[in-house]
């Protein structure tokens, strides 16, 4: 790079907010081609985010459907069919196109601030990542806009509801291929974030004082990777029984259905701490801050989330207490499940022993993070329940179920994130949430959340089994059915007005200068919304808590800072890569693959695909092209990926980022 030539900053809009001289760079790309071209963790995250709540909210439309039709007896405003599909979409879209997603979207635009790096260690596989998750998400929801409809087997899929024989249509083969291209994204994350933390942590961050949200990262990135594979091979194995007529799962042929259900929890059960670890992170780093004082036992908290995610992968059978695996091995994952409570537990004495004796301040993120402990307790408890067999027996397949796991993932997981927008909006967008509407939103989601889901206890207790779509009037369900779904509309109208409140913040919200909350961690320390280099000046990390340290230190951390400076002009400025397109080329070519296998099979679909299929020779051939192409395109994008090398610009901070 010649560092010779003349200086030049286009005063695109998009850059304006970087705040620093450019030494050299390619012309930006502005509007939708930066945000198609993007490899800034922030946007990433940012996109990250914005997907994660569209489908959120797509997901609450299909849980509210359900709850239509669950409000009186004998309802008739969905049909079996149409129930079938909605419930397992609303599964599919909960779980794997919002939950894991917004957690992605923190990890994306946290993790890299809170340890003091400038990116992520592979800025294009970040973005490779996103696109994937893009173009799985599209391809499971196709089928919404076909005339065989959405996938009907459930979320868990269970054999053989997704057999040709049960499913001729090509709904399950579209939610088959976009699982696999959601694997594909979160294993690229996944090692991205491993390898950030592991190498790229600023000087002096030891793994002991890393924040816990970060632990939390490292700890899911594990769990995805060596949880993924195994749903990754039942995935391959129902595509090769229902494209190619294999038999793994076909009973008539020496086939085991058992064998999805094994294969799909050793991945599933970890899944839920997939899901539970972030916001457990999350809650980590809000507590200390609102209560003024440290987190308590942070060793202790660490290890905690380590073991959880080890034992994750030993419990993964009290899913199957009902399908006679014998005594010896019920009572062994029994025994487990029980024993996976203490991590657990040991957790919320910490978040206690943090909250005891310190100065609270009862601001919105701390009253979402508050009922997160409360609502995750309640789902603990009938957790511990169905660790007894005998009780699993009972409560199987029933609505206690969907109590419990919903205390776990809504009362859980959802609040918790909830915590975290509201905690981070002010470093994102540099603006203040209402605390009046913020409290409003909590007290309003917290009822609707209890009313909904508390009487599926009773539900539960009562005998009403999961995954029906009517009931007699004569059942005893009447009354908690009809206020589970006047909760459920509280609840949406709780969603409605939180997320309301975040749209009109981020246009007419109030501005607001950098550490609002007094924050302990390193993303407090820079300006908001966060410069494109994140640091001025690479950070020395001398404590735990890295900035609360910095602000008592003031003119030891100056003087290292000044260093810094130094060092980094001494190299031509901060090094920053360069906007791409080819992980999206790359994405889009695993999506017309998947296109290629999953939907073209369909051609009375579309007129189009009739007539190309014409062209071609048939519809195996125009599946083969099809597919084809889409990898030919996907292995060109990331040849060209490959050899964009590691060039990049490099950019001087400007005198105010500087001094502050």
């Amino acid at each position: 790079m010649d560092a010779t030539v003349k200086p030049e900053f286009s005063g695109h809009e998009d850059e304006a907010p970087i705040r620093a001289s450019v030494f050299w760079r390619p012309k930006a790309k502005t509007g939708i081609m930066s945000w198609l071209t993007t490899v800034d963790h922030k946007k990433i995250g940012f996109l990250y985010g914005l997907f994660a709540l569209f489908f959120f909210l797509v997901g609450g439309v299909e849980a509210l459907l359900i709850r239509l039709q669950l409000a009186v007896p004998n309802n008739d405003i969905l049909t079996a069919q149409q129930y079938n599909q909605m419930f397992t979409m609303h599964g599919t879209t909960m779980i794997f196109l919002a939950i894991m997603p917004l957690s992605a979207a923190f990890f994306n635009y946290v993790m890299p601030l809170q340890i003091g790096a400038r990116d992520v260690a592979f800025p294009r596989l970040n973005a490779f990542s996103l696109w994937t998750f893009v173009a799985g998400a599209i391809i499971i929801n196709l089928g919404w806009f076909m005339k065989d409809g959405a996938p009907d087997a459930g979320w868990f899929g269970y054999a053989p509801l997704t057999s040709k024989t049960f499913s001729p249509d090509h709904s399950i083969d579209m939610w088959v291929m976009g699982l696999q291209l959601l694997g594909v994204a979160s294993i690229a994350a996944s090692l991205n974030f491993i390898v950030t933390i592991i190498n790229m942590r600023a000087p002096g961050m030891t793994m002991m004082r890393l924040p816990v949200f970060t632990w939390m990262t490292l700890f899911t990135s594990f769990l995805l990777i060596l949880s993924f594979p195994a749903i990754t091979i039942a995935l391959i194995e129902l595509m090769m029984d229902r494209l190619f007529g294999t038999h793994f799962f076909e009973i008539s042929h020496g086939g085991m259905p058992i064998l999805w259900q094994h294969l799909f929890w050793v991945f599933g059960h970890p899944e839920v701490y997939i899901l539970i670890l972030p916001a457990m992170g999350v809650v980590s780093e809000i507590l200390p801050t609102f209560s003024r004082k440290p987190l308590f036992g942070y060793p202790v908290v660490v290890f905690s989330g380590a073991t959880i995610g080890f034992m994750g992968f030993a419990v993964w059978s009290h899913h199957m207490f009902t399908t006679g695996m014998g005594t010896v091995a019920t009572a062994a994952f029994a025994m487990a499940t029980m024993a996976i409570a203490v991590p657990t537990g040991v957790k919320i004495f910490n978040w206690i022993g943090t909250l005891w004796g310190g100065h609270l301040q009862m601001r919105t993120p701390m009253m979402f993070a508050l009922g997160f402990i409360w609502m995750f307790m309640m789902g603990g408890f009938s957790g511990i329940m169905h660790a007894a067999a005998p009780a699993d027996a009972q409560q199987q397949d029933s609505y206690f179920v969907i109590a419990h796991f919903h205390y776990v993932l809504i009362g859980g997981s959802l609040f918790a994130l909830l915590a975290g927008i509201h905690y981070w909006f002010p470093l994102i967008f540099g603006r203040k949430v209402s605390e009046f509407w913020g409290k409003l939103s909590f007290w309003i989601i917290f009822g609707g959340f209890n009313i909904t889901f508390f009487p599926m206890h009773f539900l539960g207790l009562n005998g009403m089994p999961r995954r029906t779509f009517t009931y007699d009037a004569n059942l005893g369900w009447n009354e908690p059915n009809l206020i589970a779904t006047v909760g459920a509309f509280i609840l949406g109208i709780g969603i409605a007005i939180y997320f309301i409140v975040m749209v009109y913040t981020y246009f007419k919200g109030e501005k607001i200068g950098r550490d609002p909350w007094d924050g302990r961690t390193l993303e407090w320390s820079i300006p908001n919304p966060p410069p494109e280099y994140n640091f001025a000046v690479t950070p020395t990390v001398h404590a735990r808590d890295a900035y609360w340290y910095e602000k008592h230190h003031k003119a030891e951390i100056a003087l290292e800072k000044a260093e810094h400076a130094k060092e980094d002009a001494a190299h031509g400025g901060i090094h920053m890569p360069f906007q791409s397109i080819y992980p999206l080329v790359a994405s889009v070519g695993l999506f017309i693959m998947g296109l290629g296998v999953a939907v073209v099979g369909a051609p009375h679909e579309f007129a189009f695909m009739a007539k190309l299929a014409d062209l071609v020779g048939g519809v195996a051939h125009l599946k083969i092209t099809i597919a084809v192409t889409g990898i030919a395109i996907m292995i060109a994008g990331i040849f060209l990926w490959a050899h964009e090398g590691n060039e990049g610009y490099h950019i001087h901070p400007n005198k105010e980022d500087l001094k502050s």
